[in-house]
Parts: structure tokens; C-alpha cells; sequence
């Protein structure tokens, strides 16, 4: 597609597992840094995203929120990186993306910020408990390669992203599996150039 590919970001936020989406393309885009204090907030930017929140991408006249969205998008968007799902990887392409975006974060965030769900309150949330949470996804990483079939996917970079910030950041458990598929994609060179771009952003410390 030749479209205009715009990326709006910032360097301490979701936008990265975007950027290295973007990356993987390996497709000329546009980036504009926004700030949490004002131009996130902005109308001009609350225009695209309500929410008042990034990442977001603009690829012509569509406008695409969240991150699982945007690299769903992305891969069928530009179908030459072979980022989608083959036929037969199909189901557990959807199923891994969706559930890192919906149970597991949903699991983390709450985990971070002290919150229990009490026993008898578990089937109301999305995740049942944490411990659930970190058992569905080792079952989806355990002994692969990829997180569906046998090739790097769209899926992987959501997927990897959760796992390789939740490593660093303490908030899931460094289980040998999620080490594993972890180390295996990380030094990908999309990856890699992925976060020399955003480490570049990075305000100066103490600032």
C-alpha cells in the first residue's frame, strides 16, 4: 500500500511494541513524540485518539488505536512482510494476540497495582487470577519457536513484548519458558533497531 504510514508515540509508553512492528515492516513512516502532559492531550490529537493516549497510527485516511490493533493491522496492511498468520497458524494467531491484549495485561496491571480479586469474585474478570493468567501463557510459549507456527509473526511481537517487559520489569514470573521464547526473538534486528530509535528519545536522566 502507498499511503502515508504516521506514527504517533512516545519512548515510555505502549508505542514502543509498535515501533518495532513498524520496523519489522521494513516501510518508510512518519513519527511524531508526543508528551503526556500536553500535545497528548491536545485537540488536534485527541481528534485521532479520544482516548488521549499512544500509540496510534494514521495510514491514509484510517485511523488505528491500541496496540494489538495496530499490529494486527499493520500485518494484513502489508501483507509483503509476511508478519500474518499462515492458514494453518490461524487460530492460535488471534488466540495468543488477543489474550496477551485482553486476560494477561489485564492480570498484570491489576497485579502491579495491588489488586485482588477475591475467589468468589473471579469469574467476573477476564483472567480468573494471576496465577491462570501465567499458566495460559506458558502454555502458548512453552517448547515453540513462535507463538504461532513456524514463522515469526505479528503475534510474536505483541506476545514477545509482554513477556520481555514483564522480565525486566518484574511483573511476570521468570519462568524458563518465557525466558526461553523471550531470548529467542529479542535480538531480532528489527527489534533491536526498535529500541535504539526509542532509547534515543529517551529524555536525558535527572531532567
Amino acid at each position: 500500500m502507498t499511503d502515508a504510514l504516521h506514527f504517533y508515540t512516545n519512548p515510555m509508553s505502549r508505542g514502543r511494541v509498535a515501533r518495532w512492528m513498524l520496523e519489522e515492516l521494513g516501510v518508510p513512516y512518519e513519527t511524531t513524540v508526543l508528551t503526556y502532559s500536553a500535545s497528548m492531550k491536545a485537540p488536534e490529537y485527541l481528534a485521532i485518539n479520544p482516548m488521549g493516549k499512544v500509540p496510534a497510527i494514521v495510514h491514509g485516511n484510517a485511523v488505528i488505536t491500541e496496540c494489538a490493533a495496530i499490529c494486527a493491522y499493520l500485518a494484513e496492511a502489508f501483507p509483503e512482510a509476511k508478519l500474518g498468520p499462515t492458514p494453518e497458524a490461524r487460530a492460535d494467531y488471534y488466540r495468543w494476540l488477543f489474550f496477551a491484549a485482553g486476560p494477561l495485561e489485564q492480570a498484570i496491571v491489576n497485579k502491579s497495582l495491588g489488586v485482588a480479586v477475591s475467589a468468589e469474585k473471579r469469574g467476573m474478570v477476564g483472567y480468573g487470577c494471576f496465577e491462570d493468567a501465567m499458566a495460559a501463557l506458558e502454555t502458548a510459549v512453552a517448547g515453540k519457536t513462535y507463538v504461532a507456527g513456524d514463522r515469526f509473526s505479528a503475534a510474536d511481537v505483541y506476545v514477545g513484548s509482554q513477556i520481555g517487559w514483564g522480565l525486566m520489569f518484574g511483573s511476570i514470573e521468570k519462568r524458563p519458558a518465557f525466558e526461553a521464547y523471550w531470548n529467542g526473538i529479542k535480538d531480532r534486528p528489527a527489534a533491536v533497531r526498535a529500541r535504539a530509535i526509542d532509547d534515543a528519545l529517551l529524555p536525558p536522566p535527572n531532567t
